[in-house]
Parts: structure tokens; C-alpha cells; sequence
């Protein structure tokens, strides 16, 4: 199977400026996804490819030893790019450079890398084995439940519960997920689908069994360098 690993880094974020090259204990934010991507690729005969318009993560990743020739289109560097529209992009630009249809693609998100390499390879593992899934990605279980204590404004203008449910504890709630943004494992074909949505009937998760989180905003930057800084984390990234 071959695999492509895109690891995507627009400039210009608003929630936190300079992100993907901001120092997270000591390192550059983007130098954990490249870690986690080498440790796959070593093991996975992968390609890894950077999709950026930011001169420095270019300098960044040179300097790591990943080495792209391809710059975003500025059309797909605005607030309003879809991600999908970005690794299509950089899907077709690799697989015309180098004459290989891709069998996968894993994107590695910059802003969520409380990653394992163990987590990508059952992840992996998991869409390889089934024939129907389109994509996966990764989650975490949900500290709010719809069903039990997450609340909408009904048509009555009254309020209720988002879902309906008989349960009277979170615990006894059917289970749901947020998506953390870590990665994503996509099929080549999803990229042939007329509408190409994450979240779709063919889609399956990888739930994580630690801490991951991503950073949107500048306290979540603070709560994740306290973490790594202080020995935290009870895993090895």
C-alpha cells in the first residue's frame, strides 16, 4: 500500500499568531507532527509532503529534512479553504510529480499533536481492514453528552435536551465523541466522491485513549506547554 502524509501549515492564523512555528517546549509546534509523521513513514514506506504558503515552516521542515517544491495556491490559503479542497490539491500535485497513485492519504494536523505512533498504526490497521470505510479520524470521548446535559432552544422557545434519551447519568448516556483534529486517514477513492464530507455514512473514528486536544486559542496553547513542560503527558510523542 502506498501512502502520502500531508502535514498542511497555512500562515496567518487569528487564535494564536505564528502557530505552527511557535515554540512548544523549546521546539517548533509543526516539528512534533513531523516527528510522528517520520516514525510512520519509517515503518510504512510513506511519503510525507507539506502543503504551506509560510516561508518559515518551508525553513523549518528543510531543516528536518522534509523538502517540498509545492506552494499553496493562494486560493486555498484564506480563512474560508476547506481542508479536504487543500489535500486534494497537494494529492494531485504529488501523484503527477511522481507518476504514483496513492492507495491513502494521512493528514497530521499541526494544532492537535498529542499523537502516538501506535495510535496511527491501529488507526491504519483498522481502515485498511475495512473494505467499505472511506476515512477515519481521530476522537476522544465527549465530556458533554446531548443526550444527558447538553441543552437547544426548541421551537416553543423553550429549552430541552439537544437529544431525546431516558438516561439518568452521563455514565448510562449513549456514548458520543468530539473530534480531536490529530489525523486523518482517507482512502484514495474518497477524493472521487462528488461530495467530499468528512463526516459520512463511510466513515469510522479512532477513539484515543489519552489526553489530545487541539489549539484554537491562546490558553490552549498555555495548557498544553504546562503539560509537556511538567511531564504530564503519560506517553511518549
Amino acid at each position: 500500500m502506498s501512502i502520502l502524509i500531508t502535514i498542511c501549515a497555512r500562515a496567518g492564523s487569528k487564535g494564536i499568531p505564528g502557530k505552527n512555528v511557535k515554540l512548544l517546549n523549546g521546539k517548533p509546534l509543526i516539528a512534533y507532527s513531523i516527528n510522528s509523521a517520520k516514525k510512520f513513514a519509517t515503518k510504512f514506506n510513506s511519503k510525507i509532503t507539506i502543503s504551506t504558503d509560510d516561508a518559515k515552516v518551508i525553513e523549518i521542515c528543510d531543516e528536518m529534512g522534509i523538502h517540498t517544491d509545492y506552494i499553496r495556491p493562494k486560493s486555498l490559503a484564506t480563512d474560508n479553504s476547506g481542508k479536504v479542497d487543500v489535500i486534494a490539491d497537494i494529492l494531485r500535485y504529488e501523484e503527477d510529480k511522481s507518476g504514483i497513485i496513492y492507495d491513502f492519504v494521512l493528514d497530521l494536523d499541526i494544532t492537535s499533536p498529542l499523537r502516538t505512533l501506535e495510535d496511527l498504526e491501529t488507526a491504519y490497521k483498522a481502515i485498511n481492514e475495512d473494505h467499505k470505510a472511506v476515512n477515519l479520524f481521530s476522537v476522544n470521548y465527549a465530556n458533554k453528552n446531548p443526550y444527558f446535559n447538553m441543552i437547544e432552544k426548541k421551537n416553543n422557545g423553550y429549552f430541552g435536551l439537544v437529544k431525546k434519551g431516558n438516561f439518568f447519568t452521563r455514565q448510562s448516556a449513549t456514548p458520543v465523541y468530539e473530534l480531536n483534529a490529530s489525523f486523518y486517514f482517507y482512502k484514495r477513492s474518497f477524493f472521487e466522491l462528488e461530495e467530499k464530507r468528512v463526516v459520512n455514512n463511510r466513515t469510522i473514528i479512532y477513539v484515543m485513549n489519552h489526553i489530545c486536544f487541539d489549539l484554537d486559542h491562546q490558553i490552549d496553547f498555555e495548557f498544553m506547554s504546562y503539560l509537556i513542560e511538567n511531564n504530564k503527558i503519560d506517553f511518549q510523542f
